[in-house]
């Protein structure tokens, strides 16, 4: 795990709940980490019917933010995410993914000007695209063009 510099200490923090969806144990690991050393309260799940059932089971309360890996066994996150903003439309959502940006939306696995985070990531990298989406205005979320 990367260490964080004293530039890191400025990244703004939060106290939303987000719910952590990727299917690298490693990788959930680390993002767990640096999501709740920056105060957030996390959800974590390793795949998509997982992040189905924590979402069903926290109906009524408020995930914020919806971070998942485009690509992943079971259902990947393009689906995921159409299935979960159906039920909760005011959630925001960050795809991360090893596979370039380009790569993704030339596959039609994302729309262009969709939320993405390439990895690797350094903890302020995430950090800050975490809090930059969640700051976001919820009439401007690039997700509106999946629906």
């Amino acid at each position: 795990m990367q260490s964080w510099s004293a530039d890191d200490a400025l990244v703004p923090r939060g106290t939303e709940t987000v719910l952590l969806v990727e299917d690298e144990p490693l990788v959930r690991e680390v993002a767990l980490h640096i999501l709740q050393e920056q105060g957030y309260t996390v959800l974590e799940a390793e795949n998509g019917v997982d992040a189905l059932r924590i979402t069903h089971e926290y109906a009524g309360a408020t995930i914020a933010l919806l971070i998942t890996d485009v690509v992943m066994p079971q259902m990947g996150g393009k689906m995921l995410v159409e299935q979960v903003t159906s039920v909760d439309p005011n959630i925001k959502v960050l795809f991360i993914s090893g596979y370039a940006t380009d790569a993704i939306v030339q596959h039609g696995q994302l729309e262009p000007g969709t939320n993405f985070l390439s990895k690797p990531f350094t903890p302020a990298a995430f950090a800050r695209k975490v809090r930059e989406v969640l700051d976001a205005e919820a009439g401007s979320s690039p997700m509106k063009s999946m629906r």
